[in-house]
C-alpha cells in the first residue's frame, strides 16, 4: 500500500459507511446515484395527498401483488444490499405484524437487486409481508416526484383512497412510522 492509496481508500471507507444513500450532483440529472434520508416521516394533509400510481407486479417469490383502494398500505423500497434497508427490517417486520388486525398491508418494493439475493434475505428476514420483484425499477419511478428514483430506503403511507398520505426517505424510525400509520388509518 502507497501514501496516494491511502486518500482513495478513506473515501471508500466513507462512500460505504454510507450505506446507500449519497448526494446528487448537477452531473447527475437523472437522479441514478443514491439519495440520503433522515427517516423522517412526513404526513401530508388530504389537500396535499396526490393519488398514487396502480401498482402491481410480480413478487420475489412468483405471486403476483396489486394494491387496491379501501386498504391502507405502507409500500417499502428496498434491496438486499442495502445495509440501512436491512437494519430497518425488524421495525418494518414488527409493525407490519402489530397492524395488520388494522386492516394495514405492507408490501416491500425490492428495487435493483439480484432475484436469487432478494429470495435468501426474504427467507432469512421473513417479513410476513409481500415484496414485489422491481429489478428495473419501474415501480419506483412511477412515484417519481414524491420519491427520487435512487432514494432506498423509503417508506411511503397510501391511504385508503389511494392517495400518498406519507414518506420517509431513509430508514424508519419505529415509533414515528407506527404513529403516522395509525394517523392514516383511523382517517
Amino acid at each position: 500500500m502507497t501514501a496516494k492509496s491511502l486518500p482513495v481508500i478513506a473515501a471508500l471507507a466513507v462512500t460505504a459507511l454510507a450505506g446507500c444513500a449519497g448526494g446528487q450532483s448537477s452531473s447527475d440529472p437523472g437522479g441514478t446515484r443514491f439519495v440520503a434520508g433522515d427517516g423522517k416521516v412526513q404526513v401530508f394533509s388530504a389537500a396535499e395527498r396526490h393519488q398514487a400510481p396502480a401498482i402491481e407486479g410480480a413478487t420475489i417469490d412468483g405471486t403476483t401483488e396489486k394494491l387496491a383502494t379501501g386498504k391502507v398500505y405502507v409500500l417499502n423500497f428496498w434491496a438486499s444490499w442495502c445495509a440501512p434497508c436491512r437494519a430497518e427490517a425488524p421495525v418494518l417486520k414488527d409493525i407490519a405484524a402489530k397492524t395488520k388486525a388494522a386492516g394495514v398491508q405492507f408490501v416491500g418494493i425490492n428495487f435493483k437487486d439480484l432475484q436469487a439475493s432478494a429470495q435468501a434475505y426474504d427467507r432469512r428476514v421473513q417479513p410476513g409481508y409481500p415484496s414485489i420483484f422491481d429489478k428495473t425499477g419501474k415501480v419506483l419511478l412511477s412515484f417519481q416526484g414524491t420519491v427520487p428514483p435512487a432514494a432506498i430506503p423509503s417508506t411511503l403511507i397510501i391511504d385508503s383512497q389511494g392517495r400518498i398520505a406519507g414518506r420517509a426517505l431513509g430508514a424508519v424510525k419505529y415509533n414515528e412510522l407506527l404513529s403516522a400509520i395509525t394517523k392514516v388509518s383511523d382517517e
